[in-house]
């Protein structure tokens, strides 16, 4: 067997050693963000039924506001690491800071939505009369953390774009640990209840934001970059974000299209769509930390005029997402004996989540060359071509998701469209990345 040249060999392994790098500590944080709505569910769980309840719709309307913002990591973390790559940290962080200050302003307008409109919000997602108050209270209290959530996003935009995803990492443990203590304490200790979880957490989002700002501010000093914020620098962060919401959003109503779908198909297929979906997503968190990786090395190749460089690392990088999806796949099929009873007992959801398991197993390594190829045209700031590809992915998945309950197959129908879903998005992304048109070289795009 003819080996590569050693020159090859070496490039390889600096990739390698790259992705590990940034891949490893991105992927402890994504994992330690659901684990806050975990320990909130677990507390206030044992406070009674409406309040769990409360807190799971209320939770749902925060993760859905949070989530429409997430460009704000994504843009951020392309832009700062091609001034990295340029070799202007001074621009990098400066560039950064105009993301920050834009998650302020973005956050301070959610709250003066969110707090006259919650009871609204609340009843739109057909909350009970018992559950409703608490749902209110929750809302209510944390939609003051919003701006402190966005703030986060956009410094850890900022940190990745510097190849740093160990601070994230470690504020992100910070953060779970004081939410829980935070919450356990002001739900039993003091006596709040469900309002002791809402300020707990908001009072633990505060402190990760503080520790973030702390070490921006530091980066900004330590290069001489300015902190007061710039209209046409954040003026610049907004319109860059706008494809990158336009792809959030249309992802969202792929997501929403089908558990309205699987609703429809019966009990049993909702409460087995919702154990996969689970699965899917922290299947997604391990697969988007290669993503968050491509971002920020893509960013810098390109940034610093390297176009070879950065066809090569996003080479690389799908053969990580092709082989991380093989290996997530293979861990789904031999752990299914083990996972589904994990979530239920009932024997109907569970041969009606079989079969739609194993097709997200089958599913996996185009979910990797999906997440791969996402995060290298985010890296490349690609976003105009990420929100029309997405578009395009909702118009294909949309009727074939609706037509299931109509013409029969369950909820294996329902995530076979799922994977249709994945392999659109893995056409329309292979087909920009062969074209080179992602690839353009200099500080700014």
């Amino acid at each position: 067997m003819t080996q590569a040249p050693a020159p090859a060999r070496a490039t390889r392994r600096q990739h390698d050693r790259e992705i590990v790098a940034l891949a490893v500590p991105a992927f402890g944080a994504l994992v330690a963000e659901p684990l806050f709505v975990m320990a909130d569910s677990a507390i206030v769980g044992h406070l009674g039924t409406s309040q769990l309840a409360g807190l799971g719709i209320a939770s749902a309307l925060l993760t859905t506001a949070v989530s429409v913002f997430v460009f704000l990591a994504y843009a951020t973390t392309a832009a700062v690491a091609r001034r990295v790559g340029a070799g202007d940290l001074q621009a990098a962080i400066r560039q950064g800071m105009d993301g920050i200050w834009l998650a302020l302003l973005l956050g301070a307008a959610v709250i003066v939505t969110v707090l006259p409109a919650a009871p609204a919000l609340v009843n739109l997602f057909g909350a009970s009369n018992t559950a409703a108050p608490y749902a209110t209270t929750y809302l209510r209290i944390s939609s003051l953390g919003i701006p402190a959530m966005l703030v986060v996003l956009a410094a850890t935009g900022v940190l990745r774009g510097l190849q740093n995803t160990r601070t994230p990492l470690y504020v992100a443990i910070g953060g779970f640990v004081a939410n829980a203590v935070l919450n356990a304490g002001l739900v039993y200790g003091v006596g709040l209840g469900i309002a002791g979880s809402a300020w707990g957490t908001v009072i633990a989002q505060y402190g990760m934001a503080a520790v973030y700002l702390v070490v921006v501010v530091r980066g900004a000093r330590e290069h001489g970059a300015s902190l007061r914020p710039d209209a046409k620098g954040i003026r610049a962060c907004a319109q860059a974000g706008v494809p990158l919401l336009v792809r959030t959003l249309s992802l969202r109503a792929i997501l929403m299209i089908a558990t309205a779908v699987a609703a429809r198909l019966g009990d049993a297929d909702i409460a087995a769509h919702q154990i996969i979906l689970s699965l899917w997503s922290l299947l997604a968190f391990a697969l988007d930390a290669i993503a968050i990786a491509g971002q920020a090395i893509i960013g810098r190749y390109l940034g610093a005029d390297d176009a070879p460089g950065a066809r090569e690392a996003c080479r690389r990088m799908v053969q990580w997402g092709i082989t991380a999806g093989f290996a997530l796949g293979l861990l789904v099929v031999l752990a299914r004996p083990l996972f589904l009873p994990l979530f239920t007992s009932d024997v109907l959801v569970k041969d009606t989540a079989l079969p739609a398991l194993l097709m997200v197993a089958l599913s996996q390594p185009v979910c990797g060359i999906v997440f791969v190829l996402d995060g290298v045209l985010m890296g490349a700031g690609d976003g105009p071509y990420l929100a029309w590809a997405m578009v395009v992915t909702l118009v294909v998945f949309a009727p074939v998701a609706l037509l299931v309950p109509l013409l029969g197959g369950g909820l294996i129908a329902l995530w076979g469209a799922m994977t249709l879903m994945m392999t659109v998005r893995m056409l329309t992304l292979w087909l920009r990345t062969r074209s080179g048109r992602w690839i353009v070289t200099g500080a700014t795009r």
